[in-house]
């Protein structure tokens, strides 16, 4: 052919290669690129962020290819100012539920064992110790209905300790009330996966459910950042803090404060056995293995580069069928319904099918998202306790859009207007308040709840002088452990409980029977001069969480309501309103007797 002829062909071939390469090209481009970067950067200063973000980016072609598999780390890790990186670990929290999913479908596929489970198997019939107040949840939940959150029980999230084994709180879940019948509507529950992780233990002559799942997922999958291990994830100077906003005052600036460290919330003892709430959200990860995890996910099981089956293409399948409903009605018209299946949500985002899940957990915040039709997965770590639930999503959705080649919308002003409002103040208590039916000592003492154990509850201020060695000892240092907790002039009682979320209740009394309740996190920091801070104090926002006074003779018990049907979320709404009666008992979400 002519050189001439040649050169006639040119505008031809490169227009049809444009068109017919065109998908390819766009995919070849890097999404976590200078124009990422100063975006994330962005919104991590916008949002006054006291921490960062990690993210994961994968793609693949028509073919199969994979065209792009980007990590790349922004911001704060540490409170020390380390930077996070492609290699930083995060605790997933809710994200973690997938792998329990996996585990369970795993056993469904288990071919030697006797009987064999399906989806469908009643758990009492592998679970025989599984009880609830309600019979006909008792008797006919199954694995679909624990993993889809339809059992009809709240979260119930303070009945358990950092120690507690999982039998613990199967034994205690007889005892937790009841707010909606069986299967009636979507009603999340960390719990019920609390149970699910069980099931390696009780059908493969007690294998720990965290080495179950780290010898059959992670490892196959070469995922070697990622552990159920506080101990190992903090061995290698990788894992991230997560970062709060201390003294954040909402009534100024909602997104000012200084950066601090939340505490940690996994047990210390937690090695890669687990712990209780490894089923739930106890998984840390780096957006290197997320990575890895999002093309397993876009691959149904198969492990990147191998093509061997790690998880069946089934079991990937049906942890993102629909079951049930989530909410009633979208927030933005290019959101649809979100239809919930076994830790994985269905939405259709600008006419594109997503298969997602979020996860929070103190000071961490997940976001982990595929496209399937589309051959492209995100995933958005951060360690941003207040903002990171929203942050994250801004981030995802920005990625979202460059990766589909539409003009990003601006969701950064659409979350910060439609989330992002002072609570309401709360109500002063009466300067003449009246006092209660029983005296402020008589309420110290040991209270018991069958689904909760029990703690002691010490009276602070005024100063008890028939206070226990416990309470006196707590009382002499308040002020270091909790510093600014007392309140001058208001009746205080605060109890001390081992658990994940908290590490202290404190009972202020408003009028008559009635006090506020709040739950409060003594965190150490690097200070000598201030060795802690007081994480969750919000006693100038009205909370709705209180506590109601019920003597009778010698007997005296506490209802409280308000937060333990529920679990407070930065701008998220408790799921289940308050119980309704007559009577303290009938009105309270958790009722202690005084023992």
């Amino acid at each position: 052919m002519h050189l001439q002829s040649l050169l006639n062909l040119v505008p031809f071939y490169l227009f049809f290669g444009c068109l017919v390469g065109l998908p390819q090209a766009l995919s070849q481009t890097p999404i976590l690129d200078d124009e990422t970067e100063k975006f994330v950067n962005k919104i991590l200063t916008e949002w006054k962020s006291p921490g960062g973000v990690a993210i994961a980016f994968v793609k693949k072609n028509e073919r199969g290819e994979w065209v792009n598999v980007e990590t790349k780390g922004y911001g704060r890790a540490t409170a020390s100012g380390k930077p996070v990186t492609e290699n930083t670990t995060f605790n997933i929290a809710s994200n973690s539920k997938l792998f329990n999913v996996f585990a369970t479908g795993l056993l469904i596929n288990n071919e030697t064992l006797s009987p064999r489970l399906t989806w469908d198997s009643r758990i009492r019939d592998f679970i025989p110790e599984f009880n609830l107040t309600d019979q006909v949840a008792r008797n006919e939940a199954t694995i679909l209905d624990l993993v889809s959150h339809r059992t009809g029980y709240p979260r119930h999230e303070f009945a358990y300790r950092y120690n507690d084994a999982v039998p613990t709180i199967i034994d205690r879940m007889q005892y937790w009330r009841q707010s909606y019948e069986f299967r009636d509507v979507w009603q999340y529950n960390n719990n019920m996966y609390t149970l699910l992780s069980y099931l390696p233990t009780k059908l493969l002559s007690g294998k720990p459910y965290a080495r179950y799942v780290k010898e059959n997922i992670f490892d196959p999958l070469g995922m070697t950042a990622t552990t159920y291990s506080y101990q190992l994830a903090n061995s290698n100077g990788q894992r991230a803090d997560g970062m709060a906003r201390k003294d954040l005052d909402l009534y100024t600036d909602v997104f000012a404060g200084t950066p601090a460290a939340a505490k940690y919330w996994a047990s210390q003892a937690d090695g890669e056995d687990g712990g209780v709430l490894s089923g739930a959200g106890g998984v840390i990860t780096s957006a290197v293995d997320m990575a890895t995890w999002l093309q397993t996910l876009l691959l149904e099981g198969k492990k990147p580069g191998t093509n061997t089956t790690v998880i069946p293409a089934n079991v990937i399948q049906k942890a993102a069928t629909s079951l049930i409903v989530q909410n009633t009605r979208p927030d933005f018209p290019e959101v649809s319904l979100i239809a919930y299946g076994a830790a994985q949500v269905q939405i259709t985002y600008r006419g594109h099918l997503v298969v997602e899940h979020p996860g929070f957990i103190r000071g961490f915040n997940s976001q982990v998202s595929r496209l399937p039709n589309n051959g492209l997965g995100v995933a958005v770590l951060t360690n941003d306790n207040e903002y990171g639930k929203l942050t994250s999503q801004i981030i995802k959705y920005y990625i979202m859009d460059r990766a589909l080649g539409y003009e990003p919308i601006d969701w950064n002003t659409r979350l910060k207007a439609q989330k992002i409002d002072p609570p309401t103040r709360a109500t002063p208590r009466p300067t003449n308040a009246a006092l209660p039916s029983v005296n402020f000592t008589a309420l110290a003492g040991t209270y018991n709840n069958n689904g909760y154990g029990k703690f002691e509850l010490c009276l602070i201020a005024p100063q008890n002088p028939s206070a226990t060695s416990s309470c006196q000892a707590m009382a002499s240092n308040i002020s270091t452990i909790l510093p600014g907790a007392i309140r001058p002039g208001i009746p205080t009682l605060v109890g001390s409980i081992d658990s994940p979320w908290f590490s202290h209740m404190r009972i202020e009394h408003f009028n008559r029977d009635l006090f506020n309740v709040s739950l409060l996190i003594s965190t150490p920091q690097d200070n000598a001069t201030e060795p802690y801070w007081t994480y969750n104090d919000r006693h100038t926002s009205d909370n709705g969480v209180v506590a109601e006074v019920d003597a009778s003779g010698s007997r005296i018990g506490i209802g409280m309501a308000g937060l333990w049907f529920g679990l407070w979320e930065p701008n998220v709404a408790p799921a289940t309103p308050k119980p309704k009666g007559n009577t303290v008992r009938e009105r309270a979400e958790i009722y202690w007797d005084k023992v």
